[in-house]
């Protein structure tokens, strides 16, 4: 008979087979409902594109709807929130960037969650620049016409961004600190109503955004795009130079996609979810839709993509360090 001194040990033990056993099983049965993909930005911009065009591949593999929830608010953190505290089940997750994951830490005096410990990272889905574009208006036709432009009207120009700490923000950052500009910072609530005032000339002048969200609108002749924000220059806009090669190196930014589930989710489930993104990544149609919006397929392992935020997250403290931007 146990002693009473060795029940804890045995509780423990007990414990750990019931948990042992419950991870398979959860895989086996997962998923069993709807699955959200949380989005914390507006409908229209690059995050809720790439969800959408994720969700219905993964709602075919997994044979439950997947649908897309926005929950914008706080440059990504009210989404993340939402996902922290559901259940690590799998059926609630969220479509991250690295703007939300690993620059808002930097930003944010009270951030609403920890963006390494709260998340399990399940895969990367793309990655591509940020794109240049400026109001029709703006007389520039390339990056140093508009540094002129701008440097004659200090003070008086704009920059819109999808919320603050988001990539297109600290990438205006980066060009400001490159520059010697001083352009002004105006967030949204997302890249659609940013667009939307851009393109309006609605108080602003440019913007770095996601190219999946404002390269349509600069093949239409509403937005003139100048550059790009990559080592090199895009397959979906080959005519146009990186940041780079227009005389300033150290304007270099990819921003990522990707999706996580909440800490403490069955490593079964984690692995099955990879496997799905990975299997539609694959297929011809969806890296056709991604290369069209200028975005390249990842698809790296759940270690691999947590390792990124890890490195992410110390690389942007120095930036909003040296960029000397206020804690929000």
């Amino acid at each position: 008979m146990k002693s009473l001194r060795s029940l804890p040990g045995l509780v423990a033990w007990v414990l750990a087979g019931v948990a042992g056993a419950v991870a398979p099983v959860a895989a086996q049965t997962y998923p069993t409902k709807t699955i959200r993909i949380i989005v914390g930005y507006a409908p229209g911009g690059t995050t809720d594109i790439i969800a959408r065009l994720i969700a219905p591949r993964l709602s075919a593999s997994l044979g439950q709807p997947v649908v897309v929830e926005n929950r914008p608010g706080a440059a990504g953190n009210v989404g993340a929130d939402v996902v922290a505290k559901s259940a690590p089940d799998g059926h609630t997750l969220q479509l991250g960037t690295a703007g939300n994951m690993t620059i808002n830490p930097s930003l944010y005096a009270n951030m609403p969650v920890d963006t390494i410990k709260d998340f399990q990272a399940i895969s990367m889905i793309a990655a591509l620049p940020n794109l240049m574009v400026v109001n029709p208006a703006v007389p520039a036709k390339t990056v140093q016409e508009f540094v002129a432009w701008a440097k004659a009207r200090p003070g008086k120009v704009f920059f819109a961004s999808s919320g603050t700490g988001n990539s297109p923000h600290i990438t205006a950052e980066l060009f400001n600190l490159a520059t010697g500009l001083a352009m002004v910072h105006v967030p949204y609530r997302g890249s659609g109503p940013a667009l939307t005032d851009l393109i309006g000339g609605q108080g602003v002048q440019v913007m770095f955004d996601n190219m999946p969200s404002a390269i349509g609108f600069a093949r239409a002749g509403s937005l003139r795009a100048l550059a790009v924000t990559g080592s090199a220059r895009s397959p979906a806009a080959p005519e146009l130079p990186t940041v780079r090669e227009s005389g300033y190196p150290d304007v270099e930014v990819l921003a990522w996609f990707g999706l996580f589930a909440p800490a403490h989710t069955p490593r079964p489930v984690i692995d099955r979810l990879h496997r799905e993104v990975v299997a539609a990544l694959r297929t011809p149609e969806l890296q056709k839709q991604l290369a069209e919006l200028g975005a390249q397929p990842v698809g790296n392992t759940p270690d691999e993509f947590a390792k990124v935020v890890e490195d992410d997250v110390k690389r942007w403290a120095r930036v909003v360090k040296a960029a000397n931007i206020p804690a929000q």
